[in-house]
């Protein structure tokens, strides 16, 4: 062999080590992953509220009937009722006319509804009532005011309670003259000091709401009977409600 065919060889060797070293080096680099955007969340709706009265307009002492219907609302409230459904209806007696305001409450915001009940009055009997600085009769007084009744072991005014304090206190405005005694009755059931005590409550109540009308505390005497007087001796509810009451009378 030939010094210049030796050298040729070692050449080729060499070049062809150089090109394995080469493609050696030039790694495949994987491609990235596709972008995926992450889901979207949807934005919050906001709530939406309706309230509705059957009938809009009532005489004292009936009733009305609320409706209401919400969307996109997780709590709902009425003033003075509280807290309530998402959507329902309520019979409700206000003592006078009112309006009752709704909020609904949701992830999106709050909704709000109104509507208003009128409370019709009625207005006291004007015969035979006597002049303003006459005491009247006995007869002519009571049929303007009527007495007040209770529920049992209550001495919260019920709307028909209601209605008599308000005819009670229109009579007593046009007779300034006339003082009253308001005496507070129970039914049978429940000890003699117990009744003593809800009577005078009962009679205080009828008397407070006077006063917020307009009628002088210093006309008005009250005085508990308890159960020791009895409007009506039979054993039923019937005659137990006769009993329970807060009676008018002048004091003469």
């Amino acid at each position: 062999m030939t010094l210049h065919t030796l050298r040729t060889n070692t050449l080729l060797t060499f070049a062809a080590a150089s090109l394995i070293l080469l493609s050696g080096c030039h790694k495949k680099v994987s491609a990235p992953p596709p972008y995926t955007a992450p889901p979207a969340v949807d934005a919050a709706v906001a709530p939406t509220a309706v309230l509705t009265a059957d009938p809009s307009a009532i005489d004292l002492g009936q009733s009305v009937v609320l409706n209401w219907r919400t969307t996109g609302a997780t709590s709902v409230s009425i003033d003075g009722i509280g807290p309530v459904n998402l959507s329902g209806t309520q019979n409700v007696t206000p003592s006078n006319s009112t309006n009752f305001h709704l909020v609904a409450k949701g992830d999106g915001g709050v909704a709000e509804a109104n509507v208003r009940v009128t409370v019709r009055v009625p207005a006291p009997p004007t015969a035979d009532l006597g002049t303003s600085n006459d005491l009247g009769s006995d007869a002519a007084f009571h049929a303007a005011v009527q007495d007040a009744f209770f529920d049992y072991d209550s001495y919260d005014l019920r709307a028909d309670a209601t209605a008599s304090t308000v005819q009670a206190a229109s009579y007593l405005s046009q007779h300034p003259a006339i003082k009253i005694t308001i005496g507070g009755y129970c039914d049978e059931r429940g000890s003699a000091e117990y009744n003593l005590a809800l009577g005078e409550n009962r009679a205080n109540a009828a008397k407070t709401a006077l006063v917020n009308a307009g009628i002088a505390a210093s006309r008005i005497r009250v005085i508990s009977f308890g159960k020791e007087k009895q409007f009506c001796t039979e054993q039923n509810e019937s005659c137990w409600q006769q009993n329970r009451r807060a009676q008018f009378n002048i004091d003469r």
